[in-house]
């Protein structure tokens, strides 16, 4: 029974921005087990693997949705990808919402302008601040758990109660 939803590239699969993936061991079994539902937001929302890395112009997740910042790619000409965002966070709520009365947390890739939890990235630079992603931001407005991938012994401690 499905007890997370986790992004797709912590399990493996090759969905990152790059081409590859963030794969987490600690995750494995879980994964075997069936207890894990591998999404990948950006996907969901209608972007290409490989793609153009994107970031989060003036805000972070919630800013997003309200529809006071941007999504953009930062690699050569700026495309505005917002409503690719936006729909792969609401395509993952989807999936949450079906699965809420067993879904214990969502599982999100930290630092990524659609999964970060607790840190995304500046638009003007490559260094951190606090904000969520869009996905991330979404889900905790609707109400559901979610874990940053960078807590690794919140998520062992947590998947030992379900193996």
């Amino acid at each position: 029974m499905i007890r997370f939803i986790v992004s797709a590239c912590l399990v493996g699969f090759n969905c990152k921005y790059s081409g590859g993936n963030n794969y987490m061991p600690e995750l494995e079994e879980a994964f075997k087990k069936g207890l894990l539902l591998p999404l990948c937001p950006e996907q969901l929302g209608g972007l290409a693997t490989p793609r153009p890395p994107a970031k989060i112009e003036k805000g972070e997740g919630l800013d997003v949705i309200k529809g006071n910042a941007r999504v953009l790619t930062v690699k050569g000409k700026q495309k505005d990808v917002t409503k690719n965002f936006i729909k792969g966070a609401e395509e993952t709520l989807f999936a949450a919402e079906k699965l809420k009365d067993n879904l214990v947390a969502c599982i999100l890739k930290e630092k990524s302008p659609s999964c970060g939890v607790k840190y995304i990235y500046k638009f003007e630079e490559d260094t951190l601040k606090r904000g969520r992603g869009v996905t991330a931001a979404l889900l905790e407005e609707k109400g559901f758990k979610i874990i940053s991938s960078d807590d690794v012994e919140k998520i062992e401690k947590l998947l030992k109660e379900f193996l």
